[in-house]
């Protein structure tokens, strides 16, 4: 992933419904898109330092939410990024 995605709040919203765009023509479902966002939400909320404040607010959501509440927030977040895309 190109470091300039992860510093601009929009361009990541853009890579991102890309990446939905890709899965969706390769016929997976909603649920199984939403199930592989938690997966990376998770992954980017341990590993990766927030690049912005938007991403630096989202983690803090992340972090604050149980299971549930965050399979939520990756469902949001699909839907943000589909429509900026």
């Amino acid at each position: 992933m190109d470091s300039s995605v992860m510093d601009n709040f929009d361009k990541w919203k853009e890579f991102l419904g890309a990446q939905v765009d890709k899965a969706q023509a390769m016929g997976m479902s909603d649920e199984q898109i939403s199930n592989v966002a938690t997966h990376i939400g998770d992954f980017l909320s341990h590993k990766v330092d927030p690049k912005n404040p938007q991403e630096r607010l989202l983690k803090q959501i992340w972090d604050e939410c149980d299971e549930s509440e965050q399979k939520t927030v990756a469902r949001v977040m699909v839907r943000l990024a589909d429509k900026a895309h």
